[in-house]
C-alpha cells in the first residue's frame, strides 16, 4: 500500500451473513500550498504527485503560465506526533511579480468537492486566459472520443482497490493516446495534477489535446482546462449550466455524458468530425 490508500477493518454484510475483513480506502490529507513562504490555500487531496498538484493549481489561479514562471517547488516543515515529515506543506517559488490569484474571489479553504463561483469569477477567468482556445483547429473523430473513457478507466489503479477516487486524463486528440492520468479524492485536484504534469513537462498550452474527467464537468474544471489551453473538455457525466456558459464564451468544446458510443456536445460541435446527418427519404 502507498500513501494514496489506507487500510481499515470493516464489517462486511452479505445477505444474512456478516464477517470482518480489511478494506482499502482512498487516503485524504490536507496539503498547504505556499508561494514564496506565504500561505495561499489548503486543499484536501490524495497524497501523491503533490508537485504536479501545486503546479497545476497555480496555473488554474493565473499565477503561472509557462514552465519558466515556476522557479522551484519544495516540501516544507510539517511533522506528525512522531516527528516525521508529513509532506503536507509545499512552497512554490515564482519568477517575477504575479497578479492577484483567482482564489481571492473564493474561500481559500479548498475541499475535495468543487467550489462555487459567481459572475465576478467568470470575468476573472476570461481576463486570465492567455491562449486563443477559440482559434484552436482541433478536430476529433467520434470513434477516438468514444474510446477515451475506457482508456482512462484502465489507468485508474488506485480506484481498482478503493472504488473512491476521481480521475482525469490528458489525450492526444488525433490518436487518442493517453499521455497522463491522475487520481484524487477531489476531481479538481486530479485535473490540477494533470495540468501540473503538463506544465513541468513544458507542454503548455495544451493545444490539440482532450482533457477527460471521470465525473461531472463543473465551472471550476472548465476554468482549469481553459487556463491550460485545452480546446476540448469531456466528462462522463453532466456539465453545469455555468460550465457551459464559460465554455461558450471562451470557444472551448464541452462534451458531457461520454459513455459507450454516445455523447452530448454542448459547445463548439464543429470540432467533432462527425458525418452530416443522414437524409430521411
Amino acid at each position: 500500500m502507498t500513501r494514496a490508500t489506507a487500510r481499515r477493518r470493516v464489517v462486511r454484510l452479505q445477505g444474512n451473513e456478516r464477517g470482518v475483513r480489511p478494506d482499502a480506502l482512498a487516503a485524504e490529507e490536507p496539503l498547504e500550498i505556499r508561494v514564496g513562504g506565504e500561505p495561499l490555500t489548503v486543499t484536501m487531496r490524495t497524497p501523491g504527485q503533490d508537485f504536479d498538484l501545486v503546479a497545476g493549481f497555480l496555473v488554474g489561479e493565473g499565477l503561472v503560465h509557462t514552465t519558466e514562471d515556476l522557479a522551484a517547488l519544495r516540501y516544507c516543515a510539517g511533522t506528525d506526533e512522531e516527528g516525521a515529515n508529513t509532506y503536507n506543506v509545499v512552497d512554490a517559488t515564482l519568477r517575477g511579480a504575479r497578479p492577484l490569484p483567482l482564489s481571492a474571489h473564493r474561500n481559500l479553504l479548498t475541499t475535495s468537492a468543487c467550489g462555487l463561483c459567481g459572475r465576478d469569477t467568470v470575468d476573472a477567468v476570461r481576463t486570465h486566459v492567455r491562449h486563443p482556445i477559440a482559434e484552436d483547429p482541433l478536430s476529433v473523430e467520434p470513434s477516438v472520443l468514444y474510446a477515451l473513457p475506457e482508456k482512462l478507466r484502465a489507468a485508474q489503479r488506485t480506484f481498482d482497490s478503493t472504488g473512491g477516487l476521481h480521475a482525469a486524463g490528458l489525450f492526444d486528440a488525433a490518436t487518442g493516446e493517453l499521455l497522463c492520468a491522475r487520481e484524487d479524492v477531489g476531481r479538481h485536484n486530479a485535473v490540477d495534477k494533470v495540468v501540473g504534469w503538463a506544465l513541468r513537462e513544458g507542454r503548455l498550452p495544451l493545444t490539440g489535446h482532450v482533457l477527460l474527467v471521470s465525473g461531472r464537468a463543473s465551472f471550476e474544471l472548465t476554468q482549469k482546462a481553459a487556463l491550460a489551453g485545452v480546446p476540448l473538455l469531456a466528462a462522463v457525466s453532466a456539465p453545469s449550466s455555468l460550465a457551459v456558459d464559460l465554455a461558450e464564451e471562451l470557444g472551448l468544446t464541452l462534451v458531457g455524458f461520454l459513455r459507450g458510443e454516445g455523447a452530448n456536445v454542448y459547445t463548439r460541435p464543429d470540432r467533432i468530425a462527425a458525418p452530416a446527418p443522414a437524409v430521411t427519404r
